[in-house]
């Protein structure tokens, strides 16, 4: 295999004026193989340090991929020269890298403490997530439409790699957990309920709380901190180390390929965690009641499908749906948000966590209010 001509730099001065032409490959497999990859750094931020009127040609580089252009682009300190000769496919290579990387050049202030300031950039900060979650949300739809319209050459291995890590793997947990909860909660309503002599609602009590409310929001409350945190720096990692940026220079969608199958993914396991869960919490209670009142499991059985109407099964499970695509949303949301820097990856991962607890929180107030009727 023939090897890559190697970059160079080359140099004249015509009438007083600097010309610098660079030719050969600046790849990122021509960079590898040069043993003056350094120098050539080095010797590009001192001609980019150069007056004005020094003239810029890439007409002799024969390949120019991101690495490349990269160097090239932080050499120059993130603008364009005054003087410069590209070609249309080395010019969009650039103004690529350019608004992918506006944030990072400019310079950041930093104010005194002040709170109406505070006050006034935590509400614009608020207001321009929530436009950016908008702006998801319709990506994500159109994403959907594109992915019903041509299914064959949709994120399969994604999805199904993303419900094993998501589902699969949180079985343990969540059974753990529901089992646990449903022995304090039989624990607690048996010795309320003997007082009174109503030992037989304990069925009421612990079917309609596990079934319509404890179900989903403990199965959501564990996957936002488990799977959602695990997505936000999965997401985060790819910043800090440019895979997002290199898809988007190869023209790759993130919404497509990164959120897309993570919100289908957790669309389709949440609600089966939310059944596993259910599962759990119940045969936890049943097995309280049966040391601490005397019922039976078969008594238990009998009595759940009287106790609790169907409708507040079918309703937990719409909540699991719902809850697992704003988890995606909420954790796909603050990986893309992330900065380039462990320390940003860090705060973004505990804000998605943070944030996603929320809005399960809010999302199952709602889903009180709106079906308030249904199931009772």
């Amino acid at each position: 295999m023939e090897r890559p001509p190697p970059p160079a730099i080359d140099i004249s001065r015509q009438d007083g004026a600097c010309s610098v032409n660079l030719q050969g490959d600046w790849t990122a497999l021509a960079l590898a193989g040069c043993r003056e990859a350094r120098g050539l750094r080095a010797q590009l931020q001192k001609l980019a340090g150069a007056p004005d009127d020094t003239r810029w040609s890439l007409s002799g580089v024969t390949r120019l991929d991101h690495i490349g252009a990269q160097l090239i682009w932080q050499a120059w300190n993130g603008r364009m020269p005054a003087q410069v000769a590209l070609n249309d496919g080395q010019r969009r290579v650039f103004d690529r890298i350019a608004t992918l990387r506006t944030d990072g050049w400019k310079k950041k202030m930093v104010d005194r403490f002040n709170p109406v300031t505070l006050l006034g950039a935590r509400l614009l900060s608020f207001f321009a997530q929530l436009a950016v979650g908008v702006t998801m949300l319709g990506q994500l739809t159109f994403d959907l439409l594109r992915f019903l319209r041509a299914p064959q050459r949709g994120p399969w291995r994604e999805i199904s790699a993303n419900i094993y890590n998501v589902g699969y793997k949180a079985l343990g947990i969540t059974a753990l957990v529901g089992f646990l909860i449903g022995i304090v909660l039989s624990y607690l309503s048996a010795n309320q309920l003997r007082i009174f002599g109503a030992s037989t609602f304990i069925v009421n009590i612990l079917g309609m709380a596990v079934i319509r409310e404890l179900g989903p929001v403990l199965a959501a409350i564990l996957i936002a901190g488990r799977s959602g945190s695990a997505i936000t720096a999965q997401i985060g990692v790819m910043r800090v180390t440019e895979e997002l940026d290199a898809m988007s220079v190869m023209g790759i969608s993130h919404g497509f390929r990164l959120i897309m199958p993570r919100v289908i993914a957790l669309g389709i396991a949440m609600p089966l965690l939310v059944a596993w869960t259910d599962l759990m919490a119940l045969l936890g209670g049943m097995t309280a009641a049966r040391f601490q009142l005397g019922i039976s499991f078969a008594f238990f059985l009998r009595q759940l499908p009287e106790a609790v109407p169907v409708a507040n099964l079918w309703l937990g499970l719409g909540k699991g749906v719902a809850f697992g695509m704003l988890i995606a949303l909420t954790a796909c949301h603050y990986g893309l948000r992330i900065k380039p820097n462990t320390q940003s990856l860090g705060e973004g991962t505990t804000a998605s966590v943070v944030t996603s607890i929320t809005v399960v929180i809010l999302a199952d107030a709602i889903f009180a209010i709106l079906f308030k009727d249904v199931g009772l």
